[in-house]
């Protein structure tokens, strides 16, 4: 048995867990930041500054997971996810992404295992990087935009303390939908 061997056997084989955001203190709690809220309603600890991003390697249903929080801003988040990809040699079965969805009522989620980026800008860019759009989606309800407002104005719009209760059911079933996906292929 050569070194090599010896190599590929220990290495674990890792979940990647990217939830969409876009960094700094004038976007904390906006619709679009609803991947980067999902991700820290998991209470995860740890998380180090990697790859233009917040990274934590936890375990989660018994598999080995990387939380990921690209700090690129929503548009270029791609380019972390693809550093990690690579770094970590993640297999596209072993990828979920986590973010908003205006198409979807406030309270609910979607679960879907390719497709396009559906006019969201932070999943073309991670679609481009990538290279394939080949891979498992949470999408979580943030509600469509009112009548006569600008869409960036609505997705950098904070909840109200009412719309909170309905994104933590969302963050409910988007945490038993990433639960089964990953026993599910594990």
């Amino acid at each position: 048995m050569n070194l090599f061997n010896i190599f590929k056997r220990k290495q674990k084989r890792r979940w990647l867990i990217t939830g969409l955001g876009n960094p700094g203190i004038e976007y904390e709690n906006t619709r679009h930041n609803a991947g980067f809220l999902f991700i820290d309603s998991l209470s995860i600890c740890g998380f180090k500054n990697k790859f233009n991003s917040y990274l934590a390697e936890s375990e989660f249903s018994g598999a080995g997971v990387i939380f990921l929080k690209p700090q690129t801003f929503m548009n270029l988040s791609g380019i972390a996810v693809k550093s990690v990809f690579d770094y970590y040699k993640i297999q596209i079965g072993d990828f979920i992404l986590i973010f908003d969805d205006i198409y979807l009522p406030l309270g609910k989620i979607k679960i879907k295992t390719s497709g396009s980026h559906g006019s969201h800008n932070g999943v073309k860019n991670v679609i481009d990087s990538i290279g394939t759009n080949k891979f498992k989606r949470i999408k979580i309800g943030v509600g469509a935009k009112p009548s006569g407002w600008d869409l960036k104005k609505w997705v950098t719009s904070r909840f109200s303390q009412e719309e909170n209760v309905l994104l933590s059911s969302s963050f409910e079933l988007a945490l038993s939908s990433l639960s089964s996906l990953i026993v599910d292929r594990s």
